[in-house]
């Protein structure tokens, strides 16, 4: 069992640092996958405020396909190059969208979602998946938030899949 202490209300760079060692002290060791994807969108979700999703969509077979996550029921497959998701696996680059309204070809899988963000996971190169961020809040993610979960994902990417 991980019982990790991770106070609220720290600079971004203190809270993504302490997120990072307790991502790889869940995944150290841990071969399988999904059950690392798993326990990373509940430290996400347990820590991270104001998100209504947090989770991943895995690369199969030239899609995307519904992953371990916390939040609402989701969309289960995107198409690549479609929506925020399917464009951050497409382009492997960040996206970080103020107001989801204003972004083209928004899948809209909870109207409750205003604003996303979604960093690609890559292994050798290749997008394997992509961590998927919602918030019923407009502009909620920083520069701060892309660059502190862009450098989760980079520290456990080979865990992931």
């Amino acid at each position: 069992m991980h019982d990790f202490s991770i106070p609220s209300g720290q600079s971004p760079d203190i809270l993504y640092n302490d997120l990072r060692s307790a991502a790889r002290a869940l995944t150290d060791g841990e071969p399988d996958g999904i059950a690392n994807m798993a326990n990373i969108s509940a430290l996400i979700w347990q820590y991270i405020p104001d998100l209504n999703w947090a989770g991943f969509y895995r690369v199969i077979d030239d899609e995307l396909v519904l992953g371990p996550f916390q939040g609402k029921s989701a969309c289960i497959r995107i198409a690549m190059g479609k929506g925020v998701c399917g464009t951050a696996a497409a382009t492997n680059a960040v996206q970080r969208v103020a107001d989801v309204h204003d972004f083209p070809g928004h899948i809209a899988c909870d109207a409750d979602s205003r604003s996303e963000l979604v960093v690609p996971v890559s292994k050798n190169g290749k997008v394997i998946a992509v961590l998927d961020l919602d918030s019923p809040l407009p502009d909620r993610f920083s520069a701060e938030d892309e660059a502190g979960i862009t450098a989760l994902i980079a520290a456990i990417a080979n865990s992931l899949g």
